[in-house]
């Protein structure tokens, strides 16, 4: 029986070449994002596994959970939970709609978590019965610093790096491994949705599929955090001895608009 790996937010960016990567080693998938199109395109890609398509918002309270159901009704056996889903926003605190804010930290902490805590039961079982089994949550270099001008969305990558490593840890003698992904900037349509296009964050990406791939062989060599690139990797040490408050004033010249 293959492996089967979950994966959020699979319609496009690291989602997409996740998806392209845990086919190629064998995994069935089943793939979740808001816009069910670009799952089905993607299903049509990759013929030589199972593809099972759920769309699902889980900007929505609830939507984590009906995910669960819903693939718990299918009876399909998740041995791989991938969670990608997350996006930022570029802007002052107090001048970004706090609807939109509220709706980042639903994807960025409340649906990992909760599918997290949903799907580990599926996932110690799996282990139990000699199987690969772990989780992969993608998290940022945005979470070893604060991040002025996107301060939500750098204390929600903070979180997920904190539960992450703590997890991996209360983990370590049950076979159920846990990644985290911190890439730095990446060239997908990230800034696009967070309004940042100008940000001099932009002006220097990896590509996605460099840090898919990353990420990837991190978790198959069940490496707890994976940094892609030298100089992310030099920026994530260095934050650990730069006072705080030089961080966050390095971070918002980062995240601020090119002159």
């Amino acid at each position: 029986m293959n492996p089967t790996a979950l994966i959020t937010g699979a319609s496009s960016g690291l989602g997409y070449e996740f998806a392209k990567l845990y086919a190629a080693n064998g995994y069935n998938l089943i793939i979740t994002a808001r816009n069910e199109e670009k799952l089905q395109l993607l299903k049509e890609e990759l013929t030589h596994i199972d593809v099972t398509v759920i769309p699902k918002d889980l900007s929505q309270p609830g939507a984590s959970k009906e995910l669960y159901q819903q693939v718990m009704d299918k009876k399909l056996p998740v041995t791989a939970l991938v969670n990608n889903a997350g996006f930022g926003l570029n802007g002052n605190f107090d001048e970004l709609s706090l609807q939109e804010q509220q709706d980042m930290l639903q994807v960025n902490i409340t649906a990992l978590t909760e599918l997290t805590h949903y799907f580990l039961p599926s996932l110690k079982k799996a282990a139990n019965q000699g199987l690969s089994a772990g989780i992969l949550n993608v998290a940022s270099t945005a979470a070893f610093q604060p991040g002025p001008k996107m301060a939500v969305y750098y204390a929600s990558k903070s979180y997920v790096l904190s539960f992450s490593e703590a997890l991996a840890e209360e983990l370590k003698d049950t076979n159920v491994h846990v990644t985290t992904l911190c890439p730095g900037a990446t060239g997908t349509n990230f800034f696009k949705t967070a309004k940042a296009e100008n940000a001099k964050l932009a002006a220097s990406t990896m590509s996605p599929q460099a840090v898919a791939k990353a990420g990837f062989e991190g978790y198959q060599k069940k490496h707890r955090v994976i940094v892609p690139g030298r100089m992310n990797r030099v920026g994530a040490l260095a934050a650990k001895f730069v006072p705080r408050s030089v961080a966050a004033r390095i971070a918002q010249n980062m995240n601020g608009a090119n002159s």
